[in-house]
């Protein structure tokens, strides 16, 4: 299956066709189409918000049988402008996955997204479950109140100088509300400033990404290309609850529990901790539940990869998952 023995995912590709979709005066989206043009359609959906894709995301799905799509989300990877929080929010880009299903005269995709496109892929779910063939769910993020509590500040609990480096980063008399100043520099006219504080709050996630952590994962999560959209989106989203009702996903569950779905969750998640996932499976029993337990939060983990292969292995055989 993989060109790679350590790891389970399919061999690299190359997108069939790219484009980009003018969504509003202000944003372009990127986007591209791999694997079979005739295939099952699936949309992968990447997290953050603002986190952008990597090549590697084209890789958990059989190239010969499904037809894979992926875009970049408002203000990540290339689409454009990188980093822009004005008309952005989770209402607008669900309604971007409907623009782009409709220009690529899709009718139906499997929805696959992790961490932060978890999130996204039940709020579009929740909207608009007549095109959800089902769900490939990992890193279960609700983004509840409790949730972003926790990423702002208990993560210290198990990396504390990481998130001592986060905190020293601002003035000591402002670091009782860690978002709110972060929000502050990452939303203000210098660009020194919000590039500055994008890379802090970028370099934070990505220090507790993997159960061991990854100095290439640390030194990618740095880079302006990917901290810019990293950092500012997801101060907007966090600060701004998603733009949703607080714990709206679970209680909206019921629209999507007829339809297919994994949940895949690292065990030592620091970054989405496994209590989101456990509280989605308990809203939705049917769905399955697999807890890797030598697993952090990066799909990359060999454990999560290899679960969200299995799953897209088991859909292509069966449209159901084990």
């Amino acid at each position: 299956m993989s060109d790679q023995l350590d790891t389970p995912l399919f061999p690299a590709i190359e997108p069939y066709r790219t484009g980009t979709l003018q969504v509003d005066d202000l944003h372009t989206l990127y986007w591209e189409e791999c694997g079979n043009p005739d295939g099952v359609p699936v949309l992968f959906l990447h997290g953050g918000p603002g986190g952008g894709l990597s090549p590697s995301h084209r890789r958990f799905f059989d190239p010969q049988h499904y037809r894979i799509v992926l875009f970049d989300q408002r203000g990540a990877g290339k689409s454009t402008p990188l980093g822009e929080y004005h008309n952005n929010t989770t209402g607008l880009l669900v309604s971007d996955i409907e623009k782009i299903r409709e220009m690529l005269g899709i009718a139906q995709w499997l929805v696959f997204g992790g961490s932060w496109g978890s999130t996204l892929a039940l709020a579009y779910g929740e909207a608009h479950a007549e095109r959800c063939l089902g769900f490939v769910l990992r890193g279960i993020f609700l983004c509840t109140k409790a949730e972003v509590d926790w990423f702002v500040n208990g993560m210290g609990w198990f990396y504390p100088e990481v998130h001592q480096r986060f905190a020293e980063a601002i003035p000591a008399e402002e670091r009782g509300d860690l978002l709110q100043a972060y929000v502050k520099r990452l939303f203000c006219d210098d660009a020194a400033v919000y590039t500055e504080a994008a890379r802090n709050w970028s370099r934070y996630e990505g220090s507790c990404l993997f159960l061991k952590p990854q100095a290439q994962a640390i030194e990618d999560f740095e880079s302006d290309a990917v901290s810019l959209g990293l950092g500012r989106l997801e101060a907007h989203y966090m600060v701004n609850a998603a733009f949703m009702e607080e714990d709206q996903l679970i209680r909206n569950i019921g629209k999507i529990r007829h339809l297919p779905a994994v949940i895949v969750q690292g065990r030592y998640d620091v970054i989405c901790p496994p209590a989101s996932a456990y509280r989605l499976h308990q809203a939705w029993p049917e769905a399955r539940f697999h807890l890797i337990g030598d697993a952090g939060h990066a799909a990359m983990e060999p454990g999560i990869a290899a679960a969200l292969v299995a799953a897209t292995e088991q859909f292509k055989k069966n449209t159901a998952f084990e």
